[in-house]
């Protein structure tokens, strides 16, 4: 019998992964849920974020001299108002508590009640204080022998010039979607397929089927190919809900076709595979310490709370602090690049060194890990029984 090359051997033990696993239900099934609950995610947050950029008011009284001005000045506040006229007040109040209408406007102009049900949406107050602040500035301007219109018109043009240090273009929040949800898919990818690979070495090794497959390839090669097939199957999952979402978000309105999302796309996908094949090689081989899958996730967890830890730091750098000394520091270490620096490149806010740097570094982590990874493996695959300490697999 001819031996098997390495590249072989790898690429053998990759597909007989694919094969396997692309043919599951569970995969199809969890393929479908996920690109459902995303779609839906999608067209959820962007119904939301309509309804909450909308209100239907009622005017009642003197107020209802006020219906053309409301809705223009919400309007140029990004705004959308409904005008109802309302005859009886109390009957507007119960329509507001019965939630038909989001706010009761009553009184004089120049001193408006508002009535609501908890709290005045942020755009409608400032509207109405600009209406009323307007019209008691028109009164005194009237009382004072000016021209009201004259002075409005001046005050309305006087703007504050703004000097940008760093201008970051009018996509910003764009890119801050397109930055969390890449890394939300990543974190999820990483802890689904990584301990996939984990269980995977467990289950061959319980059922003895990991001393056949050593017979014809190398532990090495063995792990290798988990890792390359599982993470192929990963990648395939990943792209579908990824272009799903992207679709669902251009048909919402959510996202517009543009480079900045079609290169967050592409830089999830590569991350994607630096994280995994860094997370993946990891979790195979502290698998494979243990010989039943309910001792799994003991030796599981310290990995998956690096991740979890990379997550939560990783959404609260990109919202609260992107351009801090600590994120550049997270973004180029391996445990924590995968899901921080995708983020950061959708906001384009690192540079090139930054990323060439963390790529590098990644590299130079996935060797390691393969490396160190390989020893642990093929000194504990074949050993049943009580846990192998992690101190043993490696100095053995």
């Amino acid at each position: 019998m001819t031996e098997l090359k390495p590249a072989q051997a790898v690429l053998l033990v990759a597909g007989r992964e694919l094969n396997t696993k692309l043919r599951t239900r569970s995969f199809v099934i969890s393929t479908i849920v996920s690109v459902v609950v995303l779609a839906a995610f999608v067209l959820l947050q962007s119904s939301s974020f309509d309804d909450g950029s909308r209100s239907t008011v009622g005017l009642s009284g003197q107020a209802t001299a006020l219906g053309p001005q409301i809705v223009e000045s919400a309007k140029q506040l990004g705004h959308n108002v409904q005008i109802v006229d309302i005859g009886d007040p109390a009957q507007g109040e119960q329509q507001v508590r019965d939630n038909d209408l989001d706010a009761l406007v009553t009184g004089p102009v120049g001193s408006l009640q508002v009535t609501v049900k908890d709290t005045l949406n942020t755009e409608l107050r400032n509207t109405l204080n600009g209406l009323m602040r307007q019209q008691i500035l028109t009164s005194e301007l009237a009382a004072a022998d000016l021209d009201p219109k004259e002075v409005l018109g001046t005050a309305a043009a006087a703007q504050v010039n703004v000097k940008q240090l760093e201008p970051r273009g009018d996509d910003q929040g764009q890119r801050l979607v397109i930055g969390l949800i890449v890394a939300f898919l990543l974190y999820m990818a990483l802890m689904i397929y990584g301990q996939m690979v984990a269980q995977g070495v467990v289950e061959e090794k319980s059922s003895r089927v990991v001393e056949l497959l050593l017979a014809t390839v190398r532990p090495w090669q063995l792990l290798a190919g988990k890792v390359l097939g599982l993470g192929v199957v990963g990648l395939i999952q990943f792209a579908v809900i990824a272009a799903v979402g992207l679709v669902a978000g251009l048909a919402s309105g959510a996202l517009t076709i543009s480079g900045t999302a079609i290169a967050s796309l592409i830089a999830g996908l590569f991350w994607y595979l630096i994280g995994f094949f860094f997370y993946a090689t990891i979790f195979g081989a502290v698998g494979s310490l243990v010989s039943r899958q309910e001792e799994t996730q003991s030796v599981l967890t310290p990995i998956t709370m690096v991740i979890v830890i990379g997550f939560i730091f990783a959404i609260n750098l990109l919202i609260s602090n992107s351009d801090s000394t600590l994120t550049t520091i997270m973004a180029i270490l391996p445990p924590f690049a995968p899901i921080l620096m995708p983020g950061l490149t959708a906001l384009g806010i690192a540079p090139i060194w930054m990323q060439v740097t963390s790529i590098l570094l990644s590299l130079a982590g996935i060797a390691f890990v393969a490396w160190l990874g390989g020893r642990i493996y093929r000194n504990a695959v074949l050993r049943t029984g009580s846990r192998v300490r992690l101190k043993d697999a490696v100095s053995s």
